[in-house]
């Protein structure tokens, strides 16, 4: 769903801390004119050592976002109002942990174990999307997550199918197919609470949208001025558009969605602005983005506690898997 890893990467520029020797620097120029022509890298292919590692944590931590990102909805699922709504809230779910297995698998490519990621996030080391560390209330708030969050991460990751490293690029497109879908879901079931529904309920979405607006834009990560790898990550095509370029065009783009829903969203400064062809916005709080990420939203430890005690709780399937893996690949080779 999401990606902010490249701006809470270390500060850094890319640029080796040593002199390259006459054949890594013919290297690095052979594989920034790759990049300039805008051919793919597959795995095998040599690429900077600041390259992989801005992929793995991108990849990683995009990965975690889906994996985490179970957990919101999945409290849902019990309680959900029809039987209809029930099965395709768990359809979703279990397309969100399908993306971060291919996503995990991706970042395995670049020579990182999938154990190695997931102790990490276990441990506190690994950031995931802000906006998982807000709570659901409602059922509404299934629904704003389906319009908001899935269609703040559509905006941000259709770009990442041309992302210059080809393993993850081919992932994002089927991630994309099945985000666009989780989006359409949710905008429904919000339609059919505004149109069908009860002015209790109609409240109930008007909540959920003034608690998850705020967060959806930051979904986007810091200003561009405060983002300090976006330069050097556009340049070598792993991001191909900038956060606040993403964040207008979903701002632009849910303004209208919001008409049609009959919602307000919650910022009075929102209008818009004849001479820029775009909607103005107010003052996002970026001191809240950060506590957030830093581990102090309302959620985070919950979050994290929840993530490793079902990584625990499913240590017999994962065994009991890799045992039946191991006993048919002996029977194949007895046969």
């Amino acid at each position: 769903m999401y990606t902010q890893a490249m701006d809470l990467m270390p500060k850094g520029d890319g640029k080796p801390s040593v002199p390259l020797s006459a054949t890594e620097q013919q290297l690095l120029d052979r594989f920034e004119a790759r990049i300039d022509d805008g051919a793919f890298v597959e795995p095998k292919d040599w690429m900077p050592d600041h390259y992989r590692r801005t992929l793995v944590r991108q990849i990683s931590q995009h990965a975690h976002s889906e994996i985490v990102g179970m957990l919101p909805e999945g409290n849902w699922i019990t309680r959900a109002p029809t039987l209809k709504r029930k099965a395709i809230l768990l359809a979703k779910v279990q397309d969100e942990g399908g993306h971060g297995l291919y996503l995990y698998a991706a970042a395995e490519t670049l020579g990182v174990s999938r154990d190695e990621l997931i102790d990490q996030l276990h441990a506190g080391k690994a950031k995931y999307s802000s906006i998982f560390n807000y709570p659901t209330l409602s059922w509404a708030d299934v629904g704003v997550i389906g319009w908001l969050v899935d269609g703040a991460a559509i905006m941000n990751q259709v770009p990442l199918c041309r992302c210059s490293y080809a393993p993850y690029a081919r992932a994002m497109i089927r991630i994309c197919r099945e985000e666009s879908f989780h989006q359409r879901q949710g905008y429904d079931a919000l339609l059919v609470m505004m149109r069908d529904g009860t002015p209790r309920q109609r409240d109930m979405v008007q909540d959920a949208v003034n608690r998850w607006w705020w967060p959806s834009l930051m979904m986007f990560g810091p200003p561009d001025e405060a983002s300090n790898h976006s330069e050097q990550s556009m340049r070598w095509g792993i991001k191909r558009i900038s956060n606040d370029d993403l964040r207008q065009k979903f701002v632009d783009a849910t303004v209208q969605q919001a008409k049609v829903l009959g919602v307000s969203l919650p910022d009075p400064e929102l209008r818009w602005n004849e001479a820029r062809e775009h909607f103005d916005f107010g003052p996002i709080d970026w001191d809240e983005f950060w506590r957030v990420v830093g581990g102090d939203g309302p959620c985070n430890r919950e979050r994290l506690a929840d993530r490793a005690q079902a990584w625990d709780e499913g240590a017999w399937v994962r065994e009991a898997a890799l045992a039946h893996a191991a006993k048919s690949t002996t029977q194949r080779k007895a046969a």
